[in-house]
């Protein structure tokens, strides 16, 4: 069992930032930070060099440690084979959110992050052992993005770029309330309760993967460096055994049953109805609707390329696509036309590594290819759903007219 202590472990008093947890016959130091303050990365580097514990476990996975650690190697990040497994979406959420961080980061004149280099680097000088305890970025993006329902993911969407493209400078005491706390945290807290299973996922989970992590990590005396905002929950979780829980809390969630078969609906009601045309009223009138139907999903699909400055390519890609597409739920037209963008007009290096920047401008997104590789997803997307549901209207008019 767990439990909290005051006693003089540590040996030196760190304020409240620092807590300490007794597990067992071990001494755990929690060491709560925001990832955008100086305050941070000092407290991180006395806590290590004081302490000198027999292992530093860190908030990060592989991927996040290795882009903090080591300059970003964006020749590996395969956005063809992002299209494919269709993590198009969980690709434009981090970028979001790594922007929104590094965009208050700027502000404070810290770099995202900077306090886990500074736990890493210490940690390595004194030739301690470093473990990371975070769950794989990806499995947390994509649950979280399962986890939302086609209306919240507009709404979680909408209030991360208004948050990007908002330049007010930050008050003097938002600042310093910032520098107490995680800025994940904050983010979930300015979108208040809409969004409560993000919060479970991207928050409560984590609290329980870290705190597992961190048990089964080497040594006897552990300083674990983390988000102010994973304290509370995870001294909480301390006290039980949740290793049962880490395989349900690391898979991804399939894709419900009600889910398929509306996808499927819709595509087999357009079909049907065109058999039943031609049946009913003659294989004019089914040509005609049929017609209708590709011109419907085509056109605005087409303008939505158009709208996002693709290559004509992409745009005649979009055109044909959203017909075929828009019948069946295995993939949609935003993924198609965004390989397509991919394949003749691929980002530059030097576009990943100011995609950050110009994700927080209007100009931004057009002039950078990355981005601009996510307009074409976005905007083709809609007007395929726009062109569905004004194609479908107008086969069922016939049908029943």
């Amino acid at each position: 069992m767990a439990t909290m202590t005051t006693a003089a472990f540590p040996a030196h008093s760190y304020g409240s930032d620092v807590h300490v947890v007794r597990y067992d016959d071990r001494i755990i130091i929690l060491v709560g930070t925001a990832h955008i303050s100086q305050e941070s990365v000092e407290l991180v580097k006395t806590v290590i060099e004081q302490e000198q514990p027999d292992c530093v476990c860190l908030e990060l996975d592989d991927k996040r440690y290795h882009a903090l650690t080591q300059k970003q190697q964006w020749q590996a990040l395969d956005l063809k084979t992002i299209i494919k497994n269709k993590q198009l979406s969980t690709l434009l959420i981090s970028l979001l959110m790594a922007s929104y961080q590094k965009r208050l980061g700027g502000q404070m004149g810290v770099i995202p992050g900077a306090e886990l280099l500074m736990a890493a680097q210490t940690a390595k000088e004194l030739q301690i052992p470093v473990s990371l305890c975070d769950r794989d970025v990806r499995i947390t993006l994509r649950r979280a993005w399962k986890s939302t329902s086609f209306l919240k993911k507009g709404y979680l969407l909408a209030s991360l770029l208004t948050s990007l493209l908002d330049k007010s400078e930050i008050s003097e005491e938002k600042l310093k309330e910032l520098k107490q706390k995680d800025v994940l945290t904050e983010l979930m807290e300015e979108m208040g309760e809409a969004l409560p299973d993000l919060k479970r996922v991207l928050i409560d989970e984590r609290d329980t993967y870290l705190v597992e992590k961190i048990k089964s990590s080497p040594g006897k005396r552990i300083v674990a460096v983390v988000g102010a905002g994973h304290i509370a929950g995870m001294v909480k979780k301390f006290v039980a055994d949740n290793k049962q829980d880490l395989a349900e809390i690391t898979a991804i969630p399939p894709v419900s049953p009600a889910y398929k078969i509306l996808g499927w609906s819709i595509p087999l009601l357009i079909v049907g109805s065109l058999v039943l045309i031609g049946v009913q009223k003659g294989a004019v009138v089914a040509g005609e609707s049929l017609i209708f139907w590709i011109l419907a999903n085509g056109i605005p699909a087409a303008v939505g390329a158009l709208l996002s400055l693709a290559h004509p390519l992409t745009t005649l890609s979009a055109f044909a696509a959203a017909p075929i597409t828009s019948l069946t739920p295995v993939i949609g037209a935003g993924y198609v036309s965004a390989f397509v963008q991919v394949m003749v007009c691929p980002p530059l290096v030097k576009e990943f590594e100011v995609a950050g920047e110009d994700i927080g401008t209007l100009k931004g997104w057009w002039r950078n290819r990355l981005l601009r590789v996510f307009l074409v997803f976005l905007l083709t997307g809609i007007g395929s759903a726009i062109g569905t549901w004004v194609g479908g209207y107008e086969i069922l008019s016939n049908l029943l007219g």
